[in-house]
């Protein structure tokens, strides 16, 4: 029996723990179990709890986790990513290209392949669709794990910020 399940609206403050947990680490600040609570954390909880209603055949945002063996209703582990539709072209005939962008495991469960089978169960789910290209930004903890899943480099040449933000 596999540990990895999909992820459902309940696991939303959880998803959102672990989030704070992984932007703490590539901050280089880890160690702490509970982040400090900050204003984008509301916003994340809701639009999982958004995402994780729709039904499975609309779902966009899928999520695959790993229960805590010893806190009933804390994640030890979390892969997240989003589908998206494009246009299609060359190499993408039906114009679906996947993101990664949230794994985490928590601390104390770090080590136990939580993370690599979160992972390969939300590649899976984007085989599944066929999208023919699966982007993610890797932290430096992360990429010899996400190269053994077969990524590669690829240059994304430029990002624009909102101006506010700037």
């Amino acid at each position: 029996m596999s540990l990895v399940r999909p992820g459902i609206p309940d696991d939303a403050p959880e998803l959102v723990r672990l989030r704070g947990l992984m932007f703490e680490a590539m901050a280089g600040r880890s160690g702490a179990a509970d982040p400090t609570p900050e204003p984008w954390q509301p916003a994340a909880e809701a639009v999982l709890r958004e995402r994780l209603a729709q039904p499975a055949p609309d779902l966009t945002m899928p999520v695959f986790v790993v229960d805590d063996p010893g806190r009933p209703g804390r994640l030890a582990a979390c892969a997240v990513g989003t589908l998206e539709r494009r246009l299609p072209a060359p190499g993408h005939p039906d114009g679906l290209f996947g993101f990664v962008f949230n794994i985490c495991t928590d601390p104390g469960h770090r080590r136990r392949g939580y993370a690599r089978a979160c992972t390969e169960a939300l590649l899976g789910w984007f085989d599944d669709r066929h999208a023919t290209r699966i982007d993610l930004h890797a932290s430096s903890a992360g990429v010899e794990l996400y190269r053994g899943l077969g990524f590669r480099e690829h240059s994304i040449a430029l990002s624009r910020r909102h101006p506010a933000e700037v």
